[in-house]
């Protein structure tokens, strides 16, 4: 299993859009430098009334293919 952290800040406004769809993805840079895209669904049970904001594990497979997401302290 492979992983990538990005750190991740997103308003509630701004999350409002992906939610809705008007956006599906989430376009960031990892903290090892890697652009990364991934479904913004992943995020939604991170998200709190000021949107979401932390580091985050994000875990695939030797495809790319998403496993798991996680907070990280």
């Amino acid at each position: 299993m492979q992983h990538i952290i990005v750190d991740i800040s997103i308003g509630p406004e701004e999350w409002i859009k992906l939610y809705q769809g008007s956006a599906r993805d989430v376009h960031t840079r990892a903290r090892d430098g890697r652009s990364i895209r991934f479904p913004a669904r992943i995020l939604v049970p991170f998200f709190l009334r000021d949107g979401i904001h932390g580091s985050f594990r994000i875990l695939f497979d030797d495809q790319g293919k998403f496993h798991s997401i996680e907070r990280l302290a």
